[in-house]
This record gives C-alpha cells, structure tokens and sequence, in this order.
C-alpha cells in the first residue's frame, strides 16, 4: 500500500476500539492559498497523538486541542481559521488561505458501526462516500450519486452548503506488463505519486526481485495476472513490452474494463498495426480508441526516466480531465 494513501479512517478505528478515543478532523472548504486539498484528514487520540493533515503543519495545534474538547463532550464541531480571523496569524494561515474543518468524534455523530463499514469498504476497494448532513446531524454511506465526484477524487458541499461528501476511492493501481528498463524508472515515480505498482512479466530473468527490489512481481502471463488483480475503474495498465503475445492479452482484458487507462509502448507504426490486429477480432472502434498509443505525453522525452515521466503525466491527464 502506497504512502500517500493515509489510513486515517482505520487508524481511527484502531485507536477508538482500544479504549484511546478518536476524533477525525477533516477539510470540507478551503479558499485562497489554503495548503491541503478539500478531503484532507488528521485523527486525533484522546491522548493527543495526531496522524495525517489538515493544513501541513499551520493550524494542526489548534485542531487537536478543539478536537479533544469534541471528544470530551461527545458532539462534532465545525471550526474556521483565516486571515480574517484575529487568530489566523497564531495559526499560519496570514499568507490569506482560509480553511474550514470538520471534527468528529468518533461514536458521537460518527458512530463505530459507521466507521466500520467505511474501513471495510476500503480494504475491498469499494469506491464510498461519507454522507455527512450537517442540518440533521446524520451521517450515512453510499455508493450511488456524485459519479464526477468520485471520477475525479473530489469531496465537497451539496445542497447549497448542507450535505458534506466525503469521497473514499480505493487507492490507485497501476500495472506495468513488462519488467523493462522505463518500468525500472516508471515504478518508483508511480509510488511517488500514490500509485501502488504491480509488475507483471513471465519472464523471471527480467521480472526480479533485483531489478525492482521491494515491489509485486507477479512471473504470469498479462492475462493470467490480470484476472488475478483484477480490474476497476481506479487502475491503470502500462504496457511495456512491444510482444503482441504479451501486451495484446492484456490490452484486451482492459478494454473490456473500467480501467482509467491504458497506455501501450511502441511507435506510430507498431500502434497502427496493434490497432488492426484488434480491429480484425472484431473489437470496436470505440474501445481500441481507448488505447493511449505511442504511450505517454509528447514531451520529447529522451531515455527511460523521461519516458516514465511522460506515461505519468499522461495518466494525470486522463485521471483528473477525462
């Protein structure tokens, strides 16, 4: 599991079935300059152990202490902290951000069951999102609603300000056919960026431990490893290989996905003829156009690194414009 995808909600779990207590702080409005994104969490324990984030550091003092005074009266509060306020130069936030957080102690309005059924939709890599009315007071989960919201990893306000939208993905994936020398390059800038990567290649003396020390190696065929992994809408296949017994399996299994992507290695001619092949197995024209193919952003890269920057600019691309 990736760095980047924090555990906020099962450290909170943790920490409140272990008698410690816990209260999630969460960012539900940001303006200006404000440092973390609309989602961001922090867990506080009542003993004042914090994980995670609301601003990067500048108000996260002042957030554990309201946090601790929610726990001890059991009710979920809603704190502001900006430039306008008289408090914001104490805080860090002069440079004119302003950021609205959510507390909520952890079986008050949050109850346990809740949150339990939000960890284990987590683990299965269940998309859901955390309803919370802020009226009412109700929270719930749902997997149904806000499709732009979960295609582009977006938590924020419905209904005018009233219903908060909490969006919990499940992590990105990305799967790299091919232990070539860009996936040597391509791996570690993916895990940078929050993916978690997976490497598949039949051949042993490529897919190994001492190439890509530490990472998922699966010695499959792409389409034997693929129904192994699975696929879904937060996943990613890189192709790498320019073998069509290796990459067209694959390729083949992933338009018939949800994956967000997929991107295929090789020059225009080598995708003019991977593009007949399938044509000729009667593949729409639809779905081989889903095929990002020379693979990465034309950025005139030169040498495996810039290569595997390219593939990862365009997979934002496609992640987070469609």
């Amino acid at each position: 599991m990736t760095e980047r995808y924090d555990r906020i909600p099962e450290i909170a779990l943790d920490w409140h079935r272990d008698g410690r207590g816990a209260a999630i702080a969460t960012v539900v409005e940001t303006w200006g300059s404000a440092p973390r994104r609309v989602g961001s969490q922090l867990v506080i324990s009542g003993k004042g152990e914090i994980e995670g984030s609301v601003s990067g550091g500048c108000v996260e003092g002042a957030v554990v202490t309201e946090a601790l005074e929610a726990l001890e009266e059991g009710r979920a509060r809603m704190l502001e902290y900006g430039v306008s306020d008289g408090d914001a130069f104490a805080v860090g936030l002069a440079c004119g951000g302003t950021i609205r957080v959510l507390v909520e102690p952890v079986g008050a309005e949050l109850t346990e069951d809740l949150l339990a059924a939000l960890v284990a939709a987590r683990t299965a890599r269940r998309a859901v999102a955390y309803v919370a009315d802020l009226d009412s007071g109700a929270r719930r989960l749902t997997t149904d609603g806000y499709p732009e919201r979960f295609r582009m990893d977006r938590s924020g306000f419905e209904d005018e300000g009233r219903v908060f939208v909490a969006i919990h993905n499940p992590p990105l994936r990305m799967i790299v056919v091919g232990a070539v020398h860009i996936a040597q390059a391509l791996v570690p800038m993916a895990r940078i960026l929050g993916y978690d990567p997976v490497i598949v290649d039949p051949r042993d003396a490529f897919g190994s431990q001492a190439r890509f020390p530490g990472e998922t190696i699966l010695n499959d065929w792409p389409d034997d490893a693929i129904a192994t992994l699975g696929l879904d809408a937060r996943t990613a296949l890189v192709l790498l290989t320019h073998d069509p017994k290796l990459d067209d399996p694959a390729i083949e299994a992933a338009m018939a996905s949800d994956v967000f992507y997929i991107g295929a290695l090789g020059s225009k001619r080598t995708h003019a003829s991977r593009v007949e092949r399938l044509a000729a197995k009667g593949i729409a024209p639809d779905r081989i156009a889903r095929i990002h193919g020379p693979v990465g952003l034309d950025i005139g890269a030169a040498g495996p690194a810039e290569i595997a920057l390219s593939i990862l600019a365009e997979c934002t691309q496609v992640l987070r414009k469609g």
